[in-house]
This record gives structure tokens, C-alpha cells and sequence, in this order.
């Protein structure tokens, strides 16, 4: 119950305080930590979906050196900004 009304409080982000999250109906409360629990959930899944994209380009090599990227590797010698 404790870390029940711990949660719902901190992923709250300050809309719930200890008192009234304390003092809901256990349903209400129940419901409440479904629900943050659901969208935090929901966010993870957004976020690894992101981060696993094929589409991402990138200048850094899977090896951690930083790679030529694509428009500069046909340039010829220094390029002016004259």
C-alpha cells in the first residue's frame, strides 16, 4: 500500500500529495496507479521504438569513431566560407 501511494505520488509529478492520495477510496487509488502506471509504460515503449528506428542517420560508426558524413565526402580539399 505504502509504496503503492509512494508511486502515485513521486510519477504524479506534483499533482497528488501524500494526504489525499492516502485518503482516496482504494478503488480510486487502485485505478489512479493503473493509470500512471499504463502511460509510463506507454512512453518506454515510444521511447525504445525511437531508439531502434532505422531511419536514424547518424555521424557516429558503430565502433565510436566519428564518419565523414555523406554531403562532404565528395568535397575536393578545404572548403571557404568566402
Amino acid at each position: 500500500m505504502f509504496r503503492q501511494i509512494h508511486e502515485i505520488v513521486f510519477h504524479g509529478k506534483g499533482g497528488y500529495d501524500y494526504q489525499t492520495v492516502y485518503n482516496m477510496p482504494i478503488w480510486l487509488r487502485n485505478a489512479t496507479f493503473k493509470f500512471i502506471e499504463e502511460w509510463y509504460a506507454k512512453q518506454a515503449k515510444e521511447n525504445q521504438q525511437s531508439q531502434d528506428s532505422k531511419d536514424q542517420v547518424t555521424v557516429i560508426g558503430k565502433d565510436g569513431k566519428v564518419e565523414t558524413p555523406d554531403f562532404l565526402k565528395g568535397a575536393k580539399g578545404k572548403t571557404s566560407y568566402k
